[in-house]
């Protein structure tokens, strides 16, 4: 629900603040950037810090080196993250980023399918994370095409 959260609060705030005169963010499309950007800055931290091995265990057992995999991940989402923020590579970033979504997906399908636990808790059930992977993808598509 954190992602959830920041991408939110994150636009709304941005918007707040481009409504009160800071040009930069004066309008839907850079706020949801930023948004978007903080979601990821977040996501993309988690798979080196303390759900790191929550991460690993989510990563499907038929793929090599999960380890390497949430690195990779992780890295493309931060990349992804400061690349919204640029107005000359948000839209690539965004659509790079939106495929990512697509592609880790199953990860999020096989751990709950597996009744993975993670940080104590059971995985966010299927169709509430497809509920929520639509949102984030629908967002990354309104900045390609916004």
């Amino acid at each position: 629900m954190a992602p959830l959260i920041a991408l939110f609060a994150g636009t709304a705030v941005a918007r707040l603040a481009g409504l009160l005169g800071l040009a930069a963010l004066d309008g839907w499309h850079p706020a949801l950037r930023v948004g978007l950007a903080l979601m990821f800055a977040l996501t993309g931290s988690a798979h080196f810090l303390s759900r790191r091995a929550d991460l690993i265990a989510m990563v499907p057992p038929g793929l090599p080196r999960p380890a390497l995999l949430v690195t990779l991940t992780g890295v493309l989402e931060l990349l992804g993250a400061l690349g919204l923020l640029l107005p000359a590579t948000a839209r690539p970033a965004a659509a790079g980023l939106a495929l990512l979504m697509l592609a880790m997906f199953p990860a999020n399908v096989s751990a709950a399918r597996r009744g993975l636990t993670l940080a104590g808790r059971p995985v966010t059930p299927i169709g509430t994370r497809t509920a929520l992977q639509v949102i984030f993808v629908v967002a990354a598509l309104a900045v390609v095409f916004g």
